[in-house]
Order: C-alpha cells, then sequence, then structure tokens
C-alpha cells in the first residue's frame, strides 16, 4: 500500500513536509510498547501508536519502518517532528483511535506484520 493510500484511509495530517506519498508501506504494526515493536519485522511497515516521543522514533529507525501513524489526535512535541525529519521518518496523525484505524487499514488491505522468530 503507498503513504498516499495510507493517509487518505485514515484522514492523516503529515507533520514532517517533503514525504514522498509513493512510498511503498508492506504491512503495519500496532504497539505502545516499543520492545514488543522489536519482536516483529516491521521492515518498510507503518508503526502505529499513540506515543508521541522521541525515543518511539528512534525505535521506528532501529526497526527500518517506514513510516509511523500517531493516532488519537495526539500533537508530537517539536523534538519529536524534529527526529523524524532527521531519519527521514514520515511522522503522521489521525483523530482515529489505534482500534479504528488498524480496522480501516486491515479493511482496505493492509497486512499486519509477522513475529520475528526468536527476536523475543
Amino acid at each position: 500500500m503507498r503513504l498516499r493510500e495510507i493517509i487518505a484511509i485514515t484522514q492523516a495530517r503529515t507533520y514532517t513536509p517533503n514525504i514522498n506519498p509513493e512510498r511503498e508501506v508492506a504491512h503495519a504494526f500496532a504497539s505502545d510498547l516499543m520492545s514488543d515493536v522489536l519482536c516483529y519485522d516491521v521492515t518498510h511497515g507503518l508503526l502505529i501508536t499513540g506515543l508521541t516521543n522521541p525515543q518511539m522514533l528512534r525505535t521506528a529507525d532501529v526497526a527500518d519502518v517506514s513510516a509511523v501513524l500517531v493516532v488519537r489526535d495526539k500533537q508530537p512535541p517539536p523534538e519529536t517532528i524534529k527526529l523524524a525529519q532527521e531519519l527521514g521518518i514520515p511522522l503522521l496523525g489521525t483523530h482515529f483511535t489505534m482500534f479504528e484505524a488498524c480496522g480501516l487499514l486491515f479493511q482496505a488491505g493492509l497486512q499486519p506484520c509477522r513475529w520475528r522468530n526468536g527476536a523475543c
């Protein structure tokens, strides 16, 4: 699924400028526990979270995600937005809850990430 489709489906706004709307997103994973993110293969995936701190983006960078979607209309602080720009990770935000965003994306065909065997 393309990033532009994710933005349209979730009615997301972009916090980072100059994103590539044609960026491919292979699958998605939703969590507020960043240790769980590392247990799954989220490479080229979408991380859906309610966290807005810079540590969330550092985990996303290590996991090689394609983009991050912040739910529940949370506003990332300026330092998080700046870090997303520096790391080249598109940072999006939606008013939907995590449950709603996941349901909409799954219904549109975005598949879940798979467990990383032996990672946890």
